[in-house]
């Protein structure tokens, strides 16, 4: 096979053959974290055996091809030889696409995502695309048909955002925004400007994955927890109540809020996921130098120091300088039409990974 080991995907195949023959037995089933553990392998593994079950099938038909060849028949000669050739590239196609199926997967990829928006340089012009990001975001998702739940925001008197965070979940939400993570700059004439100057502003993205309860512990003694007023639209009872909750994590100083919530019950569960969220991110990039180098490579995916990218509106175009990749569509790009720049990072991490890839 093509720069692939077989005796991987041979591994492979048995390996999911055994997890067929496990979900199936009645000491798993009556266990539904171990059932549901392997099914979930299984279903990791299932693209692989599929696509290497129609790699065997194109190199038999290939053989019987090349074996044809031989005959007396100058016309079923000549078919064999146009099949033999098709059936070479649709086998080179297919080691590529195997290849990348084999790649090694980010363990973050299924995971739901908190987005956190925030202004940095710019005053109330960046302020006020920092809210036309979070209006990007939540109409691509809405294209994915994931659900949106809002966890805080913080406006402005002008409709900019001083800080925004809200909470995705759907199939593969984090594969889809890792690489949002870093600084937006955006070149354009503010509404506030009077001599029709382009000012530059930049907001921060954060998409962190969302943690599950196993990945972190959060001790009582490392927290404080203080109600609050809170602000913003919400009507009569928002602002009646001191519903809204505030979590300091005082080991990494760690402050989270939510207020978005109805109740200060629901506040304070939504407050504690996002805080486990950032403490996993937050241990992550300690403790795991690789994923850190990860982090600041050539499609980086969380570095907030990092210019990823440029709206430029004067130009209509749109410009990620990690790939070099620019897109002149931004009014539809800014309604959440983000799709052709989402996969061509993802892409351009493929290649990269392939190139490193000893496989």
């Amino acid at each position: 096979m093509r720069e692939i080991k077989q005796d991987r995907l041979n591994g492979i195949a048995e390996r999911y053959a055994l997890l067929e023959e496990k979900i199936q037995d009645p000491a798993v089933l009556a266990d539904n974290k171990a059932w549901a553990e392997l099914c979930r392998e299984r279903s990791e593994l299932e693209p692989i055996v599929e696509k290497f079950a129609e790699y065997k099938k194109a190199r038999a038909d290939h053989a019987d091809a090349v074996e044809m060849q031989k005959c007396d028949d100058a016309e079923l000669v000549l078919l064999a030889k146009e099949e033999s050739a098709k059936l070479e590239e649709r086998l080179e196609t297919i080691a590529e696409e195997l290849k990348i199926l084999l790649l090694p997967k980010d363990p973050n990829d299924g995971k739901n995502a908190v987005v956190e928006i925030r202004p940095a340089a710019g005053g109330e012009e960046a302020a006020l695309f920092a809210t036309e990001l979070c209006r990007m975001y939540k109409m691509f998702a809405e294209r994915k048909r994931w659900a949106i739940e809002d966890i805080s925001l913080n406006a402005t008197e002008l409709g900019g955002t001083k800080e925004a965070v809200f909470h995705l979940s759907g199939k593969d939400v984090f594969s889809y925004l890792k690489y949002e993570s870093g600084v937006h700059r955006v070149q354009r004439v503010p509404v506030t400007e009077t001599q029709g100057r382009v000012h530059t502003s930049t907001v921060t993205v954060a998409v962190l994955p969302e943690a599950e309860t196993v990945d972190v512990e959060i001790l009582d003694k490392d927290i404080k927890i203080d109600t609050y007023r809170a602000s913003g639209a919400g009507g009569q009872h928002i602002n009646k109540t001191d519903s809204a909750i505030r979590i300091t994590h005082f080991p990494t100083g760690i402050v989270v809020t939510c207020q978005d919530q109805r109740s200060q019950t629901k506040n304070k569960e939504r407050a504690m996921q996002v805080l486990a969220t950032k403490l996993y991110d937050y241990y992550q990039g300690q403790k795991d130098e690789e994923y850190a180098s990860l982090r600041k490579g050539q499609v980086g995916t969380g570095d907030r120091s990092e210019r990823i990218r440029t709206y430029n509106f004067p130009q209509g175009r749109v410009t990620d300088h990690r790939i070099s990749f620019t897109l002149y569509n931004i009014d539809e790009f800014m309604n959440g039409d983000i799709d052709k720049m989402v996969e061509a990072l993802r892409l351009a991490d493929q290649t990269r990974k392939l190139e490193g890839d000893s496989d």
